[in-house]
C-alpha cells in the first residue's frame, strides 16, 4: 500500500513538473461581456435578441449566448484570443406593403483576452437576403492519384437563384479580394481605437474582373437553379486524374482570355462542350500573372454589379485602380454596396487570419481544414423553406460561418 502511495505521488509529482505557469495562467477565466448596437445608432443602445457566438482562436472551441433585455451577452472566457461574431432576423414594412426579412450581423477578430474582465461593444449591420447566392467554392484542388502529386486546375465557382424570381447571369461580375489568402498581410482592414477592425469604403478586388456576358436577358436561372463557373480549365478533368471533376458541359461557364492568362496549365482551351457564348469578359486585368490566382486554401469571393455606370467605364478610371504596396498587382476599388453576395474562408493552420470582406457582405467565414483533398466550402440547404417554396432554398444570413460548411467531395464530382 505504501508503495502504491509513493507511486501514485510520484506521478503526481511528475504532472504538476510538466504544467509551466503559463499554462496555469491561460486558465485564469475573466468574464467578456459583449454589447452589440446597430451601426447606425450614435448612442450605440445594445439590443436585446441578438444571437452571440464566440470562438477561441487557440483551440477552436465555440460558444453561443443570447443577448439580455439589458443587451448584453455574458460569456465566461480562459486568456487568449477570440473571434465574435453576432445575428439577430427581425421583419420589417416592405416597399410594397407587407413585411420583408432584415438580417443583422456583426463580427470582431482578434479579440485579446488578459486578466481582467472586459466590455466589447459590437457595431451591427442590416443586410438583406440576396438574389443570387454562392452555393459552392472549388478553390483547394485534390490529389493526382493514381499519379503523385496536387492538382489544382480544375477550380470552378457554383452560383444558385435563391430567389422566387427568374434571374439574369447576364452582366454579373466576378472577382476576389486581396490579400489572396486570409492570413496574408492586408493593407485595408486595420485595428481600430477600441480594438475592432476599420475597413476601407471599398473591397479591394485583386489580378482581374470578370464578367457574364449577354444583353440582359440572355441567361436566365429560374428559382432554385445553379450555374458552373470554371476559373481555370473548362475539360473533362477525370480523364486523367479520378478524384477531380468533368468541367466540358455545355451549360456551364468559363474564365478564359488567352491573350491575358495564356497559360495552358491553368488554362487550357475549353473542351469541345463549352459554348463560345458562355466565356466571361476578362474587363480588366490588374497584374503580370499568366495564370488567374486564386487561393488554394482560403480566398474571400464576391459577385457584384455596378451601378449607374458599366464596369467597364468604372475600371477605366484611374481613381479606381490602387496599387498594391511592394507587389506588381493592383486592385479596383469597389464600392461595398454593389456586392451581391461573397463568401470568405479562412486557413485552419493559422492563427493570424483576418476578415477581408466587410461585415455588411459577410459577418463570418468558413474554416478550410486542407487543400488537395477535393473539399470544398458548400451552402446548406434549407429544408423547411425548400418544402414551402417547391424548390430549393439556401440558407442566405450573410454569414458564411452559418451558412457554409466545408464539404468533403466536390458536389460535381461524379
Amino acid at each position: 500500500m505504501k508503495n502504491q502511495l509513493l507511486i501514485f505521488l510520484l506521478l503526481c509529482a511528475s504532472a504538476v513538473s510538466c504544467l509551466n505557469i503559463s499554462d496555469a495562467v491561460s486558465y485564469t477565466t475573466v468574464q467578456m461581456t459583449v454589447l452589440p448596437y446597430e451601426e447606425i445608432d450614435p448612442s450605440r443602445t445594445p439590443v436585446p435578441g441578438v444571437s452571440v457566438y464566440l470562438e477561441n482562436i487557440g483551440n477552436g472551441a465555440t460558444y453561443r449566448t443570447e443577448t439580455g433585455a439589458d443587451g448584453k451577452a455574458v460569456f465566461p472566457a480562459v486568456l487568449g484570443r477570440y473571434r465574435v461574431v453576432a445575428r439577430r432576423e427581425a421583419e420589417v414594412p416592405g416597399q410594397g406593403g407587407g413585411l420583408e426579412k432584415v438580417i443583422y450581423v456583426g463580427a470582431r477578430d482578434n479579440i485579446r483576452v488578459d486578466n481582467q474582465d472586459l466590455e466589447l461593444p459590437l457595431p451591427i449591420f442590416e443586410t438583406a437576403p440576396s438574389t443570387l447566392v454562392i452555393k459552392e467554392a472549388y478553390f483547394g484542388g485534390c490529389k493526382k492519384l493514381p499519379y503523385e502529386g496536387d492538382y489544382q486546375s480544375d477550380q470552378y465557382l457554383l452560383l444558385h437563384n435563391n430567389s422566387a424570381e427568374d434571374q439574369y447571369l447576364d452582366s454579373l461580375c466576378v472577382g476576389c479580394l486581396a490579400p489572396y489568402n486570409s492570413s496574408a498581410t492586408n493593407h485595408w482592414v486595420k485595428p481600430g481605437p477600441d480594438g475592432g477592425l476599420v475597413y476601407e469604403d471599398y473591397a479591394p478586388i485583386i489580378q482581374a474582373v470578370w464578367q457574364f456576358p449577354g444583353n440582359g436577358t440572355n441567361f436566365v436561372l429560374h428559382p432554385g437553379e445553379d450555374a458552373v463557373l470554371c476559373f481555370r480549365g473548362a475539360i473533362d478533368h477525370t480523364r486523367q486524374f479520378p478524384l477531380s471533376v468533368n468541367l466540358d458541359k455545355s451549360d456551364y461557364f468559363v474564365t478564359y482570355d488567352i491573350q491575358n492568362f495564356p497559360n495552358p496549365t491553368y488554362h487550357p482551351a475549353p473542351g469541345p462542350n463549352i459554348r463560345a457564348d458562355h466565356y466571361l469578359i476578362m474587363v480588366k486585368k490588374m497584374g503580370i500573372a499568366n495564370a488567374y490566382t486564386i487561393s488554394v486554401n482560403s480566398p474571400a469571393l464576391v459577385i457584384f454589379r455596378t451601378k449607374g455606370i458599366t464596369v467597364q467605364d468604372f475600371v477605366e478610371d484611374e481613381s479606381n485602380i490602387e496599387q498594391v504596396p511592394n507587389s506588381q498587382d493592383k486592385v479596383v476599388k469597389l464600392p461595398w454596396e454593389w456586392i451581391v453576395d461573397g463568401a470568405e474562408a479562412f486557413v485552419a493552420s493559422s492563427n493570424n487570419n483576418i476578415k477581408r470582406l466587410h461585415p455588411r457582405v459577410d459577418g463570418g467565414y468558413v474554416t478550410f481544414s486542407q487543400s488537395f483533398l477535393g473539399h470544398t466550402i458548400f451552402r446548406r440547404k434549407d429544408d423547411i423553406m425548400s418544402a414551402q417554396s417547391g424548390y430549393e432554398v439556401l440558407y442566405d444570413t450573410n454569414n458564411s460561418s452559418f451558412d457554409f460548411y466545408e464539404r468533403e467531395v466536390q458536389s460535381l464530382h461524379e
